[in-house]
């Protein structure tokens, strides 16, 4: 492969559905600047083959073989920049980007925003507004610390994403069994922060998330979604709409409240998606996570504001200021199918026409048993994505076309008790773990 100018590493590309957008993006700006594009992938290559020079197939998701794999790449490139979006591997791979002298979101960055513990610790000592909270690692403690705290708390495992294990507790009634899911959870979580759950006061208030650019420490909001989730005790995410007009887009207060935070976490370059309840209190981070949304956010975000994610993405890895200007003022949401109950699926049928309908697709294979937590978690059998001029059309288009996707299923009997919860095994990548179903 020639390289006049270097390579371009990226770690681990997800699954064609969820990714081969930013990977698209990225590829086209690879080649207008002269760069190569060398791939470190869990998955045997496909359809990453149209857009990658080289091809390592190697187990992200141990470190120890993918430093090695990455190292022996340095060893015969010049490595100019790097990008990870995949949750399990940001920490990893943001440690690696210091290693090479590449942009990154610096060590102590991605260590703020892997460990969900430290960022608590840090946001509270930089003065921002953020709940009660203890790690533990024994039923005793979470107890003694929902007490302290005040009920209701939620638990949560200390590293784990896509709400994953993360439960309510009204009450000390409800907290032994809330703290065997966060910890059932935290003990399949096998990073250097598993093993331990967090206890922290729950807070009330609509959530959003937003993705945002960072440069040389310079935060650049790109597009805020309003989340959609489940009802308690469990937080699982059924949708997101990205409006190009949302004024939280331009709210001082919130975008003072992510800067501050940003700074205090020591972020430096990259991309972050931010996670936030607005309380009656003003903007409380939830968590700030080192690397793009997942649940297609950023694709709904390039839909609704004609913003490249990847080409962003691009920018900030080979240490440019990216353009974040707003090229589009839509609406684009989308909505994710869940069963009423576990079950075995054989056939998912999604719409292939409907207004605004942009994408769908069915997000599991035939044969796939869905268990709805604790006894699994993304129980999605499909996902359906709509624009529109308005956020109310949007949401009665969502409506409208996640109500024609046809499931024929069979109830299926819950796990025994005690037994680790299960995720399906022909899920698509989706949100932070998208390395699930390699």
């Amino acid at each position: 492969m020639t390289e006049p100018e270097g390579v371009l590493l990226v770690i681990g590309s997800g699954l064609r559905t969820y990714r081969e957008y930013l990977v698209e993006s990225i590829h086209r700006c690879a080649r207008r600047a002269g760069l190569g594009l060398v791939l470190l992938n869990n998955l045997k290559p496909t359809w990453q083959r149209g857009y990658f020079d080289e091809i390592v197939h190697v187990d992200v998701f141990d470190a120890g073989e993918m430093l090695a794999a990455a190292r022996e790449v340095a060893a015969r490139h010049r490595v100019v920049g790097l990008m990870c979006w995949d949750e399990p591997v940001v920490l990893a791979a943001g440690e690696l980007a210091a290693e090479l002298g590449v942009p990154g979101l610096s060590v102590p960055g991605v260590r703020g925003c892997r460990d969900k513990n430290r960022t608590r610790t840090v946001l509270t000592a930089e003065g921002l507004l953020q709940p009660g909270y203890a790690l533990t690692t024994g039923l005793d403690e979470a107890r003694a610390a929902a007490a302290r705290i005040g009920y209701p708390v939620v638990l949560k495992p200390r590293a784990m994403g896509a709400s994953i294990g993360v439960v309510f507790a009204g009450d000390e009634s409800e907290l032994d069994a809330a703290f065997a899911v966060a910890m059932g959870a935290a003990t399949v979580d096998q990073s250097r922060y598993g093993g331990a759950a967090i206890v922290e006061g729950f807070v009330r208030g609509p959530e959003i998330s937003i993705d945002a650019a960072v440069h040389k420490g310079e935060y650049l909001p790109m597009f805020v979604a309003r989340k959609h989730t489940g009802d308690p005790p469990y937080f699982e995410e059924v949708g997101h709409v990205v409006d190009a007009g949302d004024p939280l887009l331009h709210d001082p207060q919130l975008l003072d409240v992510l800067a501050r935070a940003h700074r205090a976490l020591g972020v430096e370059d990259g991309i972050t998606h931010t996670e936030v309840r607005l309380t009656d209190r003003g903007p409380l981070i939830i968590e700030v996570n080192g690397r793009l949304g997942g649940d297609l956010i950023p694709f709904l975000g390039k839909t609704a504001t004609g913003i490249d994610p990847g080409e962003v993405l691009f920018a900030v890895a080979t240490g440019h200021r990216p353009a974040i200007t707003p090229t589009r003022h839509a609406v684009a949401g989308i909505r994710f199918g869940y069963p009423d109950h576990d079950c075995l699926v054989h056939e998912i049928t999604v719409p292939d026409r409907a207004p605004g309908l942009v994408l769908a697709a069915p997000m599991i294979d035939r044969g796939t048993t869905l268990r709805l937590p604790p006894g699994g978690y993304l129980a999605r059998h499909s996902f359906v994505v709509c624009a529109a001029d308005d956020p109310v059309t949007c949401g009665r288009r969502l409506a409208a076309a996640a109500a024609s996707v046809r499931v024929d299923a069979d109830p299926v009997d819950p796990p025994e008790p005690g037994t680790a919860f299960e995720m399906p095994a022909g899920l698509l990548d989706v949100d932070e773990h998208e390395g699930v179903s390699a």
